[in-house]
């Protein structure tokens, strides 16, 4: 076969396989054998082995296969992915209502299911796709297109003879149920902690730096919206779904038009009662006026349109059996009431625990054990025990009752007064130490990877380790003794350990478990103090001075560095070589004095490097709003914090002048 056969042959081979992946993948209408699609797939594999120029963007071969990413670059998107307002009961969905008609008079609507998954805009140029993003903060996203080759479901040439100079098609990416439930028991299995629900498992399988984790996650695509297209026009919505239809992309069949505010309440309604049927999860319904010149009239506000609201599902519910309630003891010795659950599947996963959070919180709800118990994902995210359902109660329920010894170690059980957390006050209790091995070891902490529950429980029941510091005096001869530990992972965990030593100040300082200090407030005491000594030589008031810190932080840091026991830890970790300074970037202190709020996306630096920017300059940045702020600071999308900046008087800058401020034009 020359080059101008095998050009011809593999355009008709692409053509072919593309057109059975959307048969397959979209309509879930295959018309060949497994066989017959493996066989074209190896025939164009072959072809393109023997001429690479002819490998195109839009090849089937090319889904999967591209090497590992250091890091997503950023993408700006051609129109701006708005969110959406939310309503949650029908008296705000008829407001909403009103709000439009009144505006526009009577009109048509379209419902759509709201997918529980990432949103992502598609980007095709004459027909070929180039490019996928994510929604970001709705003006820039990440480049995320080596990962959304692998999606099958995605079309890598447009359906259809008509050529489309430019288009950006909306979508949702999402994990199949049947997937989720699938890949949390694979992800139990190897030691590794399950998703919390689909969104996060779908959110987080996109951005994995090598596709090839990402093609096998079973991710699947719908599609709802034109984000912007050149060439061709559109009057309304409907028209809209079908021609994304037509160009080969998948859309939910469960949409329909509405003409009144029952009919929409209708569609709300059944889709409640029948999301368990769906084979994804959905979090709500989108109602969408139907008539895009309609659309134009209304317009948007700074972060959502004027035509289009989100009616957001109430949380699932379900009934399940409270067998028991355990203690959990966390690292700063606090003793956690755990609901035991029967296992129940609800908002996306099997639940079997829940925390009661304290034995007030029990009492509030009148919770006892061997109850029936209403149970939901507060947050979709985190289980929660609603209430006990009383009128089924048949006598054999018993009061929890709070234990006044540890049942971890046996020690006292201390509840300061006016404090609702009983705490284990022994230092050497074998569970604190857990937690606090675990937390230190964390992503945030120091990053100690391959340091997870399973290993620190072996290397504590063999002795290796009776404190956080020993996990610095490990040795290749205990390392393999561990279950599991060969070659690669002993090398690999002491390499972890060895490069933890480096991390900055500040997150020792939040690795050490000090009570109060999250990672905001070591990062302000990392910068203040430069080191540990001196952190550790300052006195109350230089403590209580810092404007982030206050008296309760600063009692609690101080009474850290009164402990012995703390004292010997810092000396082994410094005999250890852990970093104990702060390297802080001296900044030309131009903004000494000022204080700052943020709000919306910046296309510069994230939120946080614009606090770090203010901070070594000496500013200060404020969650919230007040006569004392200086500068607003207003990107794209900017919310609440705006408008009462406006409200105030309060000076509202832009990125530029911000930018401007921060090398001292201001």
């Amino acid at each position: 076969m020359d080059l101008k056969e095998a050009r011809s042959r593999a355009q008709e081979l692409r053509e072919k396989i593309n057109y059975h992946n959307y048969r397959y993948y979209v309509l879930d209408e295959p018309e060949i054998s497994d066989e017959e699609y493996d066989r074209l797939m190896r025939e164009l594999l072959e072809i393109e082995r023997e001429y690479p120029e002819l490998i195109s963007p839009d090849s089937p071969t090319q889904r999967v296969g591209a090497p590992p990413d250091r890091a997503f670059q950023p993408v700006r998107h051609r129109a701006r992915m708005m969110s959406l307002d939310n309503v949650f009961d029908e008296r705000e969905l008829m407001a909403f209502i009103r709000r439009v008609e009144s505006q526009v008079g009577e009109v048509d609507y379209i419902c759509e299911l709201k997918i529980d998954g990432a949103g992502i805009a598609l980007t095709y140029e004459d027909g070929v796709f180039v490019r996928g993003a994510t929604r970001g903060d709705g003006v820039t996203g990440e480049d995320v297109t080596a990962n959304l080759r692998t999606v099958r479901s995605l079309p890598l040439r447009l359906l259809g003879k008509e050529t489309i100079p430019y288009l950006e098609i909306r979508g949702e990416v999402y994990m199949p149920k049947r997937s989720f439930l699938e890949l949390n028991r694979e992800r139990e299995k190897d030691g590794q902690p399950p998703f919390a629900n689909p969104r996060n498992a779908a959110a987080g399988s996109l951005r994995q730096l090598d596709p090839r984790i990402t093609a096998s996650r079973n991710l699947d695509l719908i599609c709802y919206e034109i984000g912007y297209v050149e060439g061709k026009a559109f009057r309304a919505h409907e028209e809209v779904l079908g021609a994304i239809s037509d160009w080969g992309f998948h859309v939910s069949e469960h949409w329909r038009r509405a003409g009144s505010a029952q009919e929409i309440m209708d569609f709300c309604e059944e889709w409640v009662a029948k999301r368990d049927e769906l084979a994804y999860e959905v979090d709500g319904a989108v109602i969408k006026v139907n008539d895009l010149g309609v659309r134009e009239r209304l317009g948007s506000t700074s972060k959502a349109p004027r035509w289009a609201v989100a009616y957001k599902f109430p949380a699932e519910e379900k009934t399940t059996r409270l067998l028991d309630i355990e203690i959990n003891v966390g690292r700063t010795g606090a003793l956690t009431p755990t609901a035991v659950l029967e296992p129940v599947f609800v908002g996306g996963s099997t639940v079997s625990r829940a925390t009661l959070h304290n034995q007030d919180e029990i009492r509030r709800k009148g919770i006892k054990i061997g109850d029936m118990v209403l149970v939901h994902k507060a947050g979709d995210v985190i289980p929660e025990v609603i209430k006990p359902i009383v009128e089924i109660r048949d006598g054999s329920e018993r009061d929890f009752v709070m234990p006044d010894k540890c049942p971890a170690c046996g020690g006292k059980v201390y509840q300061p007064e006016g404090e609702v957390v009983a705490r284990c006050i022994n230092v050497d209790c074998p569970a604190r130490l857990f937690e606090s091995i675990l937390h230190f070891a964390s992503r945030g902490a120091m990053d100690i990877e391959g340091l997870g529950p399973a290993t620190i429980t072996e290397l504590m029941d063999k002795g290796y380790v009776r404190s956080v510091e020993d996990i610095y005096f490990l040795n290749e001869d205990q390392l393999y003794t561990l279950t599991g530990f060969k070659d690669k992972s002993v090398a690999n965990l002491l390499r972890a350990i060895e490069n933890s030593k480096g991390r900055p100040l500040s997150r020792l300082l939040f690795a050490l478990g000090i009570r109060h200090v999250g990672s905001h407030v070591a990062e302000v005491l990392a910068r203040r103090f430069r080191s540990m000594d001196n952190l550790a030589s300052a006195s109350l008031e230089d403590l209580e001075s810092i404007q982030e810190v206050g008296p309760t932080i600063a009692r609690s840091v101080k009474a850290f560095f009164e402990e012995p026991r703390n004292l010997q830890l810092l000396r082994r970790l410094k005999e250890a070589g852990v970093n104990m300074m702060e390297e802080v970037e001296e900044g030309p202190g131009t903004l000494e004095g000022l204080t700052f709020v943020l709000t919306g996306g910046l296309d510069s630096m994230t939120r946080e490097e614009a606090r770090r920017a203010i901070e070594e300059r000496g500013g200060r940045v404020s969650s919230s709003v007040s006569s004392k702020t200086s500068y607003v600071v207003a990107g794209s999308d900017p919310g609440s914090k705006y408008d009462k900046a406006r409200e105030l008087g309060v000076n509202i800058i832009g990125e530029k002048e911000f930018l401007e401020l921060l090398e001292g034009g201001g």
